[in-house]
């Protein structure tokens, strides 16, 4: 069965004139509310209706367009190899690098004096009005070598020694078999606790210094070390100092030499000012012949190569010996460079 709608109205009303009737309200507020909840609807009704109506969606295919290069009228494509076409003849693609640019080279470069027999006549220029026996040639080697690795060092003795008056001290019992020979062989001071107490009272009067085996442990004990250590005096085991007997190094250490490897450079006195370009030339050769036999020596790990050879004396610059050396029957006259 269906109700009319003014049936629903008609109820409505009367309970809301009910409940005026009950609250003493006037009889208008029950058509007041009657008319809001009918508003209410019809808005609601008419909101629905103006919503508008959602169009279908078109699907747009995705089709790939092509990309066209264009290329300046200057360009020429790159030739390929007889290997890249190689590699193309058997299906393989070559993968195409960019060529590297060339990178300037900023390094200063500087005039190098090759000849031995023409820079001595260029060092005495910086050594004029200077004793031939004060100045000294010097030989600077510079290595290529890791800052952690181990340091290369010996005792040479050169054809033409450089410094001939050497003071040599040999710490040994005084009274023993080893003073002896010591003495004869040439030594300057021989003996123990004189030696000791001149060393702590800070007179110094030798250029090297020998310890006989018997006298280390007396040596250590006087405390030594704190005096000859920062000098590079003091004997040791390492550098051949501490001996059996001290004679049989005597003969080596007159009028030979020792270099160090310090901060990857070899440095040496090679020569007297008055030496002629023949003995500066010997001299260098047997110098550079040790050294290129210690650095064969190190263990194949380690990886020392000779750089640069570098030729100076005490107050000129260095001159650089990298390249060949002059003959020695070539048309310079040695003896316009032996003179002031």
């Amino acid at each position: 069965m269906v109700v009319p709608s003014g049936t629903y109205r008609a109820l409505d009303l009367s309970k809301n004139l009910e409940l005026c009737a009950a609250f003493d309200l006037p009889q208008q507020l029950a058509l007041s509310t009657i008319m809001a909840t009918h508003a209410l609807c019809l808005a609601q009704l008419s909101r629905l209706s103006l919503s508008p109506a959602k169009q279908p969606i078109l699907r747009i295919p995705r089709v790939s367009i092509p990309i066209v290069q264009v290329r300046h009228k200057g360009f020429k494509p790159r030739m390929l190899s007889k290997a890249e076409k190689a590699l193309a003849a058997n299906g393989i693609r070559p993968v195409m690098q960019k060529p590297k640019k060339a990178v300037k080279d900023t390094k200063k470069r500087f005039k190098e004096f090759k000849l031995l027999l023409i820079l001595p006549s260029y060092i005495r220029a910086f050594e004029v009005g200077q004793p031939p026996t004060s100045a000294k040639y010097e030989v600077h080697v510079k290595l290529k070598s890791l800052k952690n690795g181990p340091v290369v060092r010996n005792r040479l003795r050169l054809p033409h020694p450089v410094k001939t008056d050497i003071r040599i001290c040999v710490i040994c019992p005084p009274d023993s078999k080893y003073a002896e020979s010591a003495r004869a062989a040439g030594a300057a001071l021989v003996g123990e606790d004189e030696i000791f107490e001149a060393v702590k009272d800070g007179r110094i009067e030798f250029d090297r210094c020998i310890c006989q085996t018997d006298s280390l442990a007396k040596m250590n004990k006087a405390g030594l070390g704190r005096v000859l250590g920062p000098r590079g005096l003091m004997p040791s085991a390492k550098t051949g100092t501490v001996v059996k007997d001290p004679s049989l190094v005597l003969k080596d250490l007159i009028g030979g030499s020792e270099y160090r490897e310090r901060l990857g450079v070899v440095r040496m006195a090679i020569g007297q000012l008055g030496f002629t370009p023949e003995e500066m030339q010997r001299n260098v050769k047997v110098f550079i012949e040790a050294l290129k036999k210690d650095l064969a020596q190190l263990s194949d790990k380690i990886n020392k190569e000779l750089v640069e050879v570098v030729l100076s004396s005490t107050n000129s610059p260095g001159f650089s010996l990298n390249g060949e050396f002059r003959d020695l029957n070539s048309n310079l006259d040695p003896r316009d460079l032996s003179t002031l």
